[in-house]
């Protein structure tokens, strides 16, 4: 597998077979053709077919409706979005489409439902990392910054109080499809990703007291399109993703107090393109992403920290790859768009702990994929930006419930 085509050939992946399909990391999405999409799915008797088999009276639509609000001052996607402690967010980076890279940043107003251009990054890219410090300062890390495999080291911090990206201390390798999780001792740990046409195992510590990095604990296993979730426990669960065997069911923890990472149960699903959300229980919520045959899926599954293992839960109503997934403060789970079955697609779905079900919520306004999804502080859900049918989008919309 090569990842690095994802910039110029990302919408046909998704309809090939295993061994020559690759995407990219945290609010992917594949945008396959109108008319076809993923191979197997049409059909309702397969395990994850366009739509679940549990649809019906009991998923009534959710009380949830979508709003258009500002647009964005430029079609994006492969972006990062980050909500800011004085509750604006920040949009950074990413693609126009799949040839063009952005270094642009902009803000958006929930007050008043405009975008601002905001300072430009140092280094444009994609595929990076956006993660808000203790300190209200965003760091950015890694990516891609060409159309073709040019991966960076560079990481720059943007204040929000003077607009500005500054440069801090590089990564020790070059990385892109990572993750970067803000650990409760106010560390960022970056775990995995690809480096130099390998898939990597390493993992590093940044610090924002002095702005280095540190190489910490490896992985057991080299990933790429995983997940990464901090859990109440100050551990890290990464799970599933692919490396140059296949996609993987693989889990395991680090441990901050020590730098390392020791494996845990098992995945019930191999999978890439996934979610990952910690619920209010403390368990964890993975949901869709892309199966070992290149399907996406409609299964979800629950890890319970306390045993280290994953057990079924409701499936989704349709299949979903490269969605978003938001905890809302009343605690249930939002999933919106994504691709699947004849391609993008705009629909939403609700996550109920309490029952363990999704019931559908209203549709987005535009079908979306490789968008970004921002809880807010009004608990409104911020969507923005995303691609459909090969077309970076610049519009963004905002989720709530109805009353």
């Amino acid at each position: 597998m090569n990842p690095l085509k994802n910039a110029t050939i990302l919408p046909l992946l998704i309809a090939l077979t295993l061994g020559c399909f690759e995407l990219s990391p945290t609010a992917l999405a594949v945008d396959p053709p109108p008319d076809g999409g993923y191979p197997n799915q049409n059909s309702a008797g397969g395990d994850d077919a366009l739509f679940s088999l549990t649809t019906g009276a009991d998923n009534a639509l959710a009380s949830w409706i979508w709003e258009a609000t500002g647009s964005l001052n430029r079609q994006r996607l492969n972006h990062t979005a980050t909500l800011l402690q004085n509750g604006m967010v920040l949009v950074a980076a990413g693609q126009l489409d799949h040839t063009v890279v952005s270094a642009n940043a902009e803000l958006y107003n929930p007050a008043s439902g405009t975008w601002s251009i905001t300072g430009s990054l140092n280094r444009a890219r994609y595929y990076h990392t956006a993660t808000l410090l203790q300190n209200g300062m965003v760091l950015v890390a890694g990516g891609h910054t060409g159309p073709v495999s040019r991966q960076l080291t560079s990481a720059e911090l943007y204040d929000p109080a003077s607009g500005t990206w500054t440069a801090t201390g590089s990564l020790n390798s070059t990385r892109s499809n990572h993750t970067a999780t803000l650990l409760q001792n106010g560390m960022v740990l970056i775990a995995a990703g690809y480096h130099n046409s390998t898939f990597s195992a390493t993992a590093e510590l940044y610090n924002p007291a002095s702005g280095t990095w540190t190489a910490t604990g490896r992985l057991n296993t080299a990933r790429i399109h995983h997940t990464a979730t901090l859990l109440q426990n100050g551990m890290v669960l990464v799970a599933g993703g692919a490396n140059d065997e296949s996609i993987s069911a693989r889990a395991e923890l680090y441990d901050p107090a020590s730098g390392t990472w020791t494996a845990t149960g098992n995945l019930n699903v191999k999978r890439e393109f996934h979610t990952a959300t910690l619920l209010q229980n403390g368990m964890v919520l993975v949901a869709g992403g892309i199966s070992k045959q290149g399907n996406a899926l409609v299964r979800a599954e629950l890890y319970d920290p306390a045993s280290g293992t994953w057990t079924a839960t409701g499936r989704l109503n349709r299949p979903r790859v490269s969605h978003t997934a938001t905890l809302l403060s009343d605690g249930m789970v939002l999933v919106a768009g994504g691709a699947g079955g004849n391609g993008a697609t705009a629909s939403a779905e609700l996550y109920d702990p309490a029952s363990g079900t999704w019931s559908v919520g209203g549709s987005l306004n535009t079908a979306r994929q490789v968008h970004t999804a921002t809880l807010l502080q009004n608990d409104m859900v911020l969507v923005a930006g995303g691609e459909y049918i090969n077309e970076g989008l610049a519009s963004a919309e905002l989720g709530r419930r109805d009353p």
